[in-house]
């Protein structure tokens, strides 16, 4: 025997992300994280598998579910792991824009014509 194995794989879930069971944030399995520049240095194994999935020829956001099967990660694991990367400023998420709303004015000439055809 030459020493205990040090194969990622064998690593639980639970350890991965220190006791726990939710994201940070809400991140969900579908959503598409972007590299953002910052300091890489003391970050764990992990994290440093998930930002070296970003290179810069790839140029493109990845889905958090193509991050956990890229690395055979845990779906769930792999939330928290980008959740934490985000909270570090790591990584980042595009936020939806607030759909347009209509001017109260129309509304209200909207509102009022409908209450003249009745």
């Amino acid at each position: 025997m030459t020493g205990p194995r040090q194969d990622p794989d064998l690593i639980r879930p639970y350890v991965r992300t220190g006791g726990r069971t939710r994201p940070s944030q809400d991140v969900r399995l579908e959503n598409l994280v972007f590299a953002a520049t910052g300091t890489v240095q003391g970050l764990g194994p992990d994290a440093r598998r998930v930002l070296a999935l970003f290179t810069p020829s790839q140029g493109g956001g990845l889905a958090v579910a193509d991050i956990a099967a890229a690395l055979a990660l845990p779906p769930s694991a792999t939330r928290i792991l980008v959740a934490d990367l985000m909270d570090q400023g790591l990584l980042t998420a595009p936020t939806a824009a607030e759909p347009e709303q209509p001017a109260a004015s129309l509304m209200e000439r909207v509102l009022d014509g409908l209450r003249a055809l009745t």
